[in-house]
């Protein structure tokens, strides 16, 4: 049974930092891009960033350049998204997405970045 289980979201005041985990099983982790997607209230859901399996390429939509950073751990099935200098508009639900062979979704994690 594939599970993608977001964690770590939550309330953070602008310009602090959160980092969000996502633990996978079910299938061979390290032959799966991992992504992360977000949706914001009334708005489409968007790729946020981007890893490969190896973990040697990454991509990050311009708006999160410079300060999202995703990362994977293979041995423990998990990817990460290191989020700093949050802004109000970094609002949403977060997903973890796993595209292979596959494709999955976890169940979100809501980030709300307000003071």
């Amino acid at each position: 049974q594939v599970q993608l289980v977001e964690s770590g979201g939550g309330l953070v005041q602008p310009g602090g930092s959160l980092r969000l985990s996502c633990a996978a099983s079910g299938f061979t982790f390290s032959n799966y891009a991992m992504n992360w997607y977000r949706q914001a209230p009334g708005k489409e859901r968007e790729l946020v960033a981007a890893i490969t399996g190896a973990g040697s390429s990454t991509n990050y939509a311009d708006s999160v350049k410079g300060r999202f950073t995703i990362s994977r751990d293979n041995a423990k099935n998990t990817v990460y998204l290191q989020m700093n200098s949050l802004k109000p508009e970094d609002t949403a639900v977060y997903y973890c997405n796993a595209r292979g062979s596959s494709y999955y979704w976890g169940q979100g994690t809501l980030v709300t970045v307000s003071s």
